[in-house]
């Protein structure tokens, strides 16, 4: 059954995120109970946005409402600790999380603030189209108090279902359904959105078959193995237990394998023996540490591999459906392949046009473009993301000096400006997304030129290295925030994390962009500015 939204376009939201008990009832009764999980606080915020829009995409699956953490951590104080420990709480990220990955760091580097995750995401405007509340709402519900929100993101069966709902007459405490983690997508399977009739059809689904223990309803027929089944398969690696388009391709036509070299006769070569065509994002560079959705592809899988989340998980009737554990790490963008172009495409809306930023995230990054714009004359501006912090003791960075790194910026941002130079407004194109259109605004002003000043965002902290930024031309967020920015902002422009997202939406605006691979700020920047109309051409990710 499709999603049942709580709010329409139409209908009046609430002034404010703090819901009431009776509007978040409405919500519940909206749909057939609550989807949770066990959420990876141990990462940093854009990786935890990407579950929570897994999270929701799954919620909306079963047509349940999805509980997502109250709050997340920031990594980061712009000031001492004590400044942001007067307003947001403070911990130890080690001791919160149950994780050692930072003892070894100086005791005020351990340290971690809670941040509302109202302060994250637009609550309200999600609202719209999602059923979605947070734990410390739920809690409210079952008449519990707040602080048993378990600091480290996992849903806790025994405190969380000790209270019935306070709307519920007959005193009965939320009942309970676990999809075990090792269910969700062991290896050798690729779990989708959902299995259409036909493809039941094709690989003679039998309701019958599957092991119901672990949460499977139906199976497949054992295929038969023949030689081009048989030659994909001995391609299957990895994590991912599917092929791209074009090396399957390759492969059946490097075998004497007639009739792949058009789309069409593939599909039915692929079909015919086995195999069948889903649907994803590619990752930037063809990894997944980015999960964007401004790429969509094609891959091709054995059909005996393939379960439906929808096929397994939607006829429980318990109040509450938790999948325990970790289902981020090399996995596609929703954690799942899909079936259909439009089923991705459902997807995509959430991750581009339904999770969105806070106004007051948005105005801020309006005037700061504003600014920049009038530091370099009124024309275009360029930006860039540069990650150290921690990439620089994992040796993910770029390089790890800091000269060496910020020339390799400055070399792409060269690159930029000549591409905006040679951009002809008629010409502009869009990501391939639902509903893209072509935002003139990126490219209506004359391009940079050489020597204007260029925006960077970075986590690096190191006084020296800050001062070789500014003498090169590098400005920084620093530069652009006015002290009535802050008042009006509040406190939560304190923390790291939180200037973060003004950063990304900063960036969206730039005319070019340039970020690394392997950090999920960039992933943002990309989906946001997919989003926004801009060409696909204003941006290089390497």
């Amino acid at each position: 059954m499709p999603h049942v939204p709580v709010y329409h376009s139409t209908d009046p939201l609430p002034d404010s995120d703090e819901l009431d008990l009776e509007t978040l009832q409405t919500i519940v009764t909206g749909t057939r109970g609550y989807y949770a999980r066990d959420y990876s606080m141990t990462l940093g915020w854009n990786n935890m946005r990407y579950i929570v829009e897994t999270a929701l995409h799954h919620g909306s699956l079963l047509n349940r409402t999805v509980i997502i953490p109250s709050f997340v951590y920031a990594r980061a104080c712009e000031y001492g600790n004590d400044v942001c420990a007067a307003y947001a709480t403070m911990v130890n990220r080690g001791d919160a999380v149950n994780s050692d990955e930072w003892r070894e760091l100086p005791d005020d580097k351990q340290m971690a603030w809670k941040v509302p995750m109202s302060q994250m995401l637009n609550l309200t405007h999600l609202r719209r189209t999602q059923s979605v509340i947070t734990v410390a709402e739920y809690l409210r519900l079952h008449g519990l108090p707040e602080d048993l929100e378990l600091s480290t993101g996992e849903w806790d069966v025994a405190k969380y279902h000790q209270n019935p709902s306070a709307f519920d007459s007959y005193g009965k405490t939320p009942s309970l359904h676990v999809i075990e983690n090792q269910w969700y997508d062991p290896p050798r399977l690729n779990r989708v959105d959902r299995i259409p009739e036909d493809m039941k059809e094709r690989g003679k689904w039998n309701p019958l078959l599957g092991d119901h223990t672990q949460d499977q309803y139906g199976g497949w027929k054992t295929p038969s193995r023949t030689e081009a089944y048989h030659l994909l398969e001995m391609m299957l690696t990895g994590r991912q237990f599917a092929l791209g388009w074009d090396k399957a391709r390759g492969i059946l036509e490097s075998s004497g394998i007639r009739g792949v070299s058009t789309d069409e006769g593939l599909t039915e070569v692929l079909l015919d023996n086995g195999w069948e065509v889903l649907y994803t994002f590619d990752g930037a560079l063809g990894m997944d540490y980015v999960k964007n959705v401004v790429s969509p592809i094609r891959q091709v899988a054995p059909c005996n591999s393939i379960r439906g989340f929808v096929d397994d998980f939607y006829n429980y009737t318990e109040d509450v459906l938790l999948l325990r554990g970790e289902i981020h790490y090399e996995r596609k963008p929703a954690s799942m392949l899909f079936t259909s172009t439009a089923g991705r495409d459902v997807f995509a809306r959430l991750v581009l046009y339904e999770m969105a930023h806070t106004d007051a995230v948005k105005e801020l990054a309006d005037a700061m473009s504003d600014r920049m714009r009038d530091i370099v004359g009124g024309r275009m501006w360029m930006g860039a993301h540069m990650r150290r912090g921690d990439f620089v003791r994992y040796h993910w960075v770029m390089h790890d000096d800091f000269g060496e790194h910020l020339s390799r910026i400055k070399n792409h941002l060269d690159v930029g400006r000549e591409v905006l130079r040679n951009l002809s407004p008629a010409f502009l194109g869009t990501y391939a997304v639902p509903e893209a259109r072509v935002n003139l605004e990126y490219v209506q002003l004359h391009p940079p030129e050489r020597g204007d000043k260029f925006y960077i965002a970075t986590d690096e902290r190191d006084p020296g290295n800050l001062a070789y930024l500014k003498e090169r031309g590098a400005v920084r967020a620093s530069d652009l925030i006015t002290i009535e920015d802050r008042r009006r902002f509040g406190w939560p422009l304190l923390l790291t994390d939180v200037l973060g997202i003004v950063e990304q939406e900063l960036l969206s605006r730039a005319s070019f962009f340039y970020a690394h691979a392997l950090s999920s700020v960039a992933g943002g920047v990309i989906n946001l500015r997919a989003a926004n109309g801009a060409d696909p051409h204003t941006a290089q990710i390497d």
